[in-house]
């Protein structure tokens, strides 16, 4: 359904490069709700149930080391945990960039996984670098069947392909205005 979308929103994927990938959502100015204002989201269908996703421009004012205080390699990091959406505001999401995929993951795009289990979390925080290539997020998005699509045909969305360095590398502050203008062009 969504990659059906990009294509016949004149996104710059074709439908076989969007199978395997994630998409990003960028909220328009037709978009009311204020929890998605001037948002992006990555999104990935998984195999069961309606479209599911994290803001990725949102960051919290709370640093990883404040909920992991456990956790001695975060202890002099400043990376902080981002707002992933109005779902289930308590539960951690996390993103994470490995070339090696996680066992308890599902994949997103090229090299990018998403989790919500404890037990992987566990592993990817005890690394050496436990933030290298991975983000944590307060919360989630979700749709029922037909909503997202509902909403992008109302003009709530543009749909443009997700990658790895805009999640991982961009500053937040710049992501929006940013994929904004390409999704005008």
């Amino acid at each position: 359904m969504i990659i059906a979308t990009v294509v016949a929103c004149g996104g710059a994927a074709s439908a076989a490069e969007m199978s395997a990938s994630g998409i990003f959502l960028v909220a328009t100015d037709e978009l009311r709700d204020p929890n998605f204002r001037e948002t992006v989201v990555l999104v990935t269908q998984p195999r069961r149930g309606g479209p599911f996703g994290v803001i990725i421009n949102r960051p919290l004012n709370r640093r990883l080391s404040e909920i992991f205080p456990e956790i001695e390699a975060l202890k002099s990091k400043k990376d902080v945990v981002h707002f992933g959406g109005p779902v289930a505001r308590q539960g951690l999401v996390f993103l994470v960039r490995a070339s090696k995929p996680p066992l308890r993951a599902t994949h997103v795009l090229k090299d990018v996984y998403i989790t919500a289990d404890p037990g992987e979390v566990d592993e990817l925080l005890k690394r050496s670098n436990p933030t290298r290539g991975l983000r944590v997020y307060a919360g989630h998005s979700g749709w029922a069947p037909g909503q997202l699509q509902n909403e992008i045909t109302r003009g709530g969305w543009h749909v443009l392909p997700a990658d790895a360095e805009t999640v991982f590398e961009k500053d937040a502050a710049t992501i929006w205005p940013e994929l904004s203008r390409r999704a005008a062009l």
